[in-house]
Order: structure tokens, then sequence, then C-alpha cells
């Protein structure tokens, strides 16, 4: 998403400083505040990564006002993990809510994600994976044109990892997104609906498996 200009508000040098760094090698323009006056004042941008401990306005506060005049997209991310935090960052207009410490590829696909939910879809609303097509609008998906029955929990699994092929979403992030914000049943749970996403779908190869963190769509090279 070469162009792309995020907006960090964080206090904390070396916390911002080398995520400037990593997301401008993910081809990112990124501009960083300090504080949150600092962050109202700032020039649009397409993305606001908002830490909620800034020296002096409450992050909440920070995230009322930019959603007050603006539609920008707004990330939280912060220590702070409680529920009512979450809830409260949530309903006054963030689009998405990571608690530190967070992985920097987990949040490099969730910006990717929000971006790619906020932007305007193309004319074409079908998604195509070799012989797989998503069609969000319809909640339908066929493979080599014939309809699959996927169960709602399975489409919207196929439907998470499709937002950012390639790119790895972390089980945490998957059972947040398609089950529930706070989820405590058991991870199995994902595990099962992925084994039976991949047998429907006729190959076991198009969900990847990234042991120890979670799965990713497979990318396929482009015919030459």
């Amino acid at each position: 998403m070469s162009g792309v200009e995020l907006l960090i508000v964080e206090d904390d040098d070396a916390i911002a400083v080398p995520l400037a760094r990593g997301l401008e090698r993910e081809g990112f323009s990124v501009l960083r505040v300090a504080s949150g006056a600092e962050a109202i004042a700032a020039p649009p941008v397409d993305l606001v990564l908002l830490d909620l401990g800034l020296p002096d306005l409450d992050g909440m506060e920070v995230c009322r006002r930019l959603r007050d005049r603006s539609d920008v997209p707004i990330i939280v991310v912060t220590a702070r993990g409680d529920e009512f935090d979450r809830v409260v960052g949530l309903e006054l207009g963030a689009d998405d809510y990571m608690v530190k410490p967070f992985g920097f590829r987990e949040l490099v696909a969730r910006i990717r994600a929000v971006m790619r939910r906020r932007s305007p879809r193309a004319e074409d609303p079908v998604e195509r994976f070799g012989s797989v097509e998503l069609d969000r609008r319809s909640h339908r998906v066929t493979v080599e044109g014939a309809d699959v029955a996927l169960t709602p929990k399975e489409f919207d699994v196929l439907a998470l990892l499709a937002e950012d092929p390639g790119a790895v979403c972390s089980r945490s992030h998957i059972l947040e997104s398609v089950w529930d914000a706070h989820w405590y049943g058991p991870t199995k749970t994902l595990d099962v609906h992925v084994a039976s996403l991949r047998k429907k779908l006729g190959d076991p190869t198009l969900v990847e498996t990234v042991r120890g963190v979670g799965f990713r769509l497979r990318v396929d090279e482009p015919i030459r």
C-alpha cells in the first residue's frame, strides 16, 4: 500500500522511532507526533495509530475529537487491555484496538485490513484465488464454478484471510474477529474450522499454517 500516509500518535521514542522505520520499510509514509494536541492539529492522513497514554490529553478524548471531524480510520495501540477500555475505544469510533506488546506483522496486517474495509470496492465484488471465487456481497463461494456450502464461521474465516492475501493473520485476531472480541473458548475450534474449510475448498494448501502464529491465504506467483 505505497502512498498510504500514517499518523503515529505516541510519546515514547523507544516505541515510535522503530515503529515508524518499520512501517516506512513496508512502503507507508509516516508522520509522527507525541501529544494529543499535535494529533488534533496534524494535517489529514489516511490512517491514525493512536496511543491512549499521552502527556496532555487522554487518548480516548483525542479519538473522539478526530472522529467528530473526520472518518479517518483509527487503530488504537495501547497498554490498556481492559474490556472497558476496548469497548469505549470502539464506541468512540476506533476501527480496531491492539494491546501492547503486539507483533509488527500483525499490526501491518490490521492496517491493511482496515484500509481495505474503508476503501471503495471495485466494480467487480468477486475475489479470485485460483479456482476459488469469493463474493462478499452475496455471501457466496464457488470452486471451479460450483457452489460450496460453507458455514457462516467458515465463510468469515476465509473472508478475513482474503482481506490481505499472503499476510499472516494471527490466531488471536481470527478468534477475536470471527468469534468474539473476548473469546474464552478452546482455540482448537479454529483448527477444526480451518480443516473443514480446506476440505470443502478442495485444496489443503490454499489456507497455509504459519506455525506458532496463525494462518494466511496462499498467493500464487503470476503465470509469465
